[in-house]
């Protein structure tokens, strides 16, 4: 197969996420008749029909469905290039693109990557950081989009090496008229008798409750669910409920005397992060400085 061609690909993508021709077109200052015929030698080129053609419009096949996730990727990582290229024109001669999960980048790792950048030796280092859904991470890093990813250990990370970063302890967060809020400690069943703020169902900390409230045998109920733990706290603060978090989120966030925070009891209620990487040895040179930083962090609590 020849080598695709990245303008076809982005408008190959373009038409995918438009269901259309004409605005892909649009999107990309190109006619509809010119994109058409590239899509048409596309089709030759990878032996398959990308698309299925109706009155309003086109959507992707079985095999326009593969194609895209690969030309996404594709179109990522040239950007990259482009974006990797402008900084070294600019004096960077080192950049890092950590994926990490919300829980990593909510409670300390901005700040132990500030710490790493505060080094005169890591000067001309730039480190990005996007923050993913601990499964879209690991296959993110295992594809290669990024090399460097920080999430829960409890994640998929077969075929991945990892080293042990900092860790975390799960905690109930109440408002101090609620029930709950003058206990020292309790366990994660004590709290099953109360209505619940939660974060989404994707999210690493919703997977883990549902998991425990399924074991137990009780059902989990949720007054609220929404997308943050700074939104979570402050329905909590309204009275909507009770809501399981980190601990560290919560004194950064939810301290003083507005909430009652109450350690979980149980064992899994201590969780540990990993950075997470395809190969060591073929990682770039600031990629392994900034390993060897954030894996030599204290990882307790």
């Amino acid at each position: 197969m020849r080598d695709l061609d990245l303008t076809t690909l982005r408008l190959f993508v373009a038409a995918c996420e438009h269901r259309n021709i004409a605005r892909a077109g649009e999107q990309e200052h190109i006619g509809a008749s010119a994109i058409s015929k590239r899509f048409a030698q596309l089709e030759e080129q990878v032996h398959a029909p990308l698309f299925e053609r109706h009155r309003r419009g086109v959507v992707p096949t079985a095999a326009g469905e593969i194609l895209l996730e690969h030309a996404r990727a594709m179109l990522a990582s040239a950007d990259r290039v482009a974006r990797d290229m402008a900084a070294y024109r600019r004096g960077i001669k080192g950049q890092v693109r950590v994926l990490a999960s919300v829980s990593s980048i909510t409670e300390s790792l901005p700040d132990d990557i500030a710490s790493f950048l505060q080094q005169g030796a890591h000067a001309q280092i730039r480190v990005d950081i996007e923050e993913r859904l601990s499964s879209d991470l690991v296959r993110a890093i295992r594809e290669g989009i990024a090399p460097v990813g920080v999430c829960w250990d409890a994640a998929d990370l077969e075929g991945l090496q990892t080293l042990p970063y900092r860790s975390d302890h799960l905690a109930v967060v109440a408002h101090p008229d609620h029930p709950l809020a003058k206990k020292k400690r309790i366990s994660f069943e004590q709290t099953l008798a109360h209505e619940h703020v939660g974060l989404p169902a994707s999210t690493a900390v919703h997977t883990m409750l549902a998991r425990a409230a399924a074991i137990i045998g009780q059902p989990l109920h949720y007054r609220a669910v929404v997308s943050t733990f700074d939104a979570a706290l402050r329905c909590v603060r309204a009275g909507l409920g009770i809501a399981v978090v980190p601990r560290e989120i919560a004194q950064h966030f939810g301290g003083g005397d507005a909430l009652r925070i109450v350690p979980l009891t149980d064992t899994w209620a201590k969780r540990r992060f990993a950075i997470c990487f395809r190969d060591e040895t073929h990682l770039s040179p600031a990629a392994r400085l900034l390993v060897k930083h954030l894996s030599g962090l204290p990882t307790g609590n």
